[in-house]
């Protein structure tokens, strides 16, 4: 069930079933990275104003489902106008800056996001662009992202399913099934 705070920035109801914390694991498959499974947490959050909070850490798992080491790290601000057209600026702590464009679906609760820029620190391994996709499917929290480099065409390379505020034993279980997910993680929304 999707909750609206009471003092939401009526902006924002559109992005309500966004807000909480999520948890759970996904798969990362990038030519030339480290092919695995992850945990995620991630936390939409809000203060009264006309974005949310985003933040995301993401830990690598070993095959009993353990945290190994942190993957990666990001936050921002999203935002979204009256014609359901959603920005949002993202950091990363490999160095990236991000700005994202995209738009909320009609009818449900789906997210399509593109880079419209990207600024990357000389620390910044090659990234040139990408696409995500978000959607609240049966109360969970569902993601596939896209990414490009000046060696590699547009791909998916990572893809996650979380649910709000699990236990550890739960996120572990979660990391145990990964192998029956799709591998590109597009399958979720259709």
């Amino acid at each position: 069930m999707i909750e609206i705070p009471s003092d939401l920035n009526p902006d924002l109801v559109p992005l309500a079933f966004l807000l909480g914390t999520w948890e759970g694991a996904g798969v990362s498959d990038f030519p030339g990275a480290e092919k695995c499974n992850f945990g995620q947490s991630v936390t939409f959050s809000h203060d009264g104003r006309d974005f949310l909070e985003y933040h995301s850490h993401s830990w690598v798992l070993d095959e009993k489902g353990e945290k190994v080491r942190p993957l990666e790290s990001e936050s921002g601000y999203w935002r979204i106008d009256k014609d359901r057209k959603v920005e949002v600026v993202m950091v990363r702590d490999q160095g990236v800056v991000e700005i994202w464009y995209g738009e909320l679906a009609d009818q449900k609760p789906q997210i399509d996001l593109a880079t419209d820029a990207v600024a990357r620190t000389a620390a910044s391994g090659p990234y040139s662009g990408g696409k995500r996709l978000y959607g609240y499917v049966k109360g969970d929290l569902m993601w596939v992202g896209e990414k490009a480099t000046p060696e590699v065409p547009l791909r998916p390379y990572m893809s996650a399913h979380l649910k709000k505020v699990v236990t550890p034993e739960e996120v572990a279980e979660m990391a145990r099934n990964l192998p029956d997910m799709p591998d590109d993680g597009i399958a979720f929304f259709r």
